[in-house]
């Protein structure tokens, strides 16, 4: 269902009559940031687009994606943010690797399908839609254990690899935005450790974890600052930029 918000109103540079897709908007991080933008009245609309909404997303299903573009494109306005809080670690089925051996075809597959693979493809359906002239942002969640240079501790083979796959994804696909959209800006987030499914069976006691809701705004305080030099970098929730 979408969001209806009354009027657009000019906040920090996002157009008025503008659209936000917030992917993943059943996860925790991802329907903290659709309520927010919900509430914010930065856009006159806000899309959510998770695996239970409808169209359907799913990530694994390149026909689910492009059905979620064409709905999209047939809804007024233009679109202006897409917020990507997709991402898989742990399932019933596997958990991150912590050696060689645990290492397995359908883990190393579920992980870059969901993690890499799928938003690109989004971020490939959905860059069409963004207009030529204006504010655009792509924001995708990665992880700093995707970092190459601030790999210390190994392990999580296929989590790792995949959120490195989807960094060099997104930039790449920055450098060829950036011809066609001199506004745009394609960008890359750690959210921060934060309390969901996803982190809750490696939590340490003691570790100080973000709430849904302060990752959310902390990451919105970042976005609204972004321009067009920062498209194709990786930043932590506070916009400071993570080695690769």
């Amino acid at each position: 269902m979408i969001k209806e918000l009354g009027e657009g109103l000019v906040s920090q540079n996002f157009p008025v009559n503008s659209i936000a897709v917030v992917l993943g908007a059943s996860g925790g991080i991802g329907a903290a940031v659709f309520d927010l933008l919900c509430r914010d009245k930065t856009f006159l609309k806000v899309i959510p687009a998770s695996r239970s909404t409808k169209p359907k997303l799913d990530l694994k299903d390149e026909q689910s994606i492009k059905d979620l573009a064409e709905e999209v494109k047939s809804t007024e306005g233009d679109l202006r943010l897409v917020f990507d809080a997709t991402g898989v670690l742990h399932s019933d089925h596997f958990f991150p690797e912590k050696n060689l051996k645990s290492i397995n075809t359908d883990t190393l597959y579920e992980n870059f399908m969901v993690n890499a693979i799928g938003p690109v493809l989004c971020l490939k359906y959905l860059a069409p839609l963004f207009p030529k002239q204006g504010k655009s942002v792509f924001v995708s969640l990665s992880a700093r254990v995707g970092s190459i240079s601030d790999n210390c501790l190994g392990g999580w083979y296929s989590y790792r690899a995949s959120k490195t796959a989807l960094n060099q994804l997104i930039k790449t696909a920055s450098v060829e935005l950036a011809r066609s959209l001199p506004s745009h800006v394609s960008v890359l987030f750690h959210p921060g450790t934060v309390s969901t499914e996803l982190s809750e069976p490696f939590a340490k006691s003691g570790l100080s974890l973000l709430t849904p809701e302060d990752s959310a705004s902390k990451l919105w305080a970042a976005i609204k600052t972004l321009d067009s030099s920062d498209s194709g970098k990786f930043f932590d929730n506070e916009k400071r930029v993570i080695p690769w």
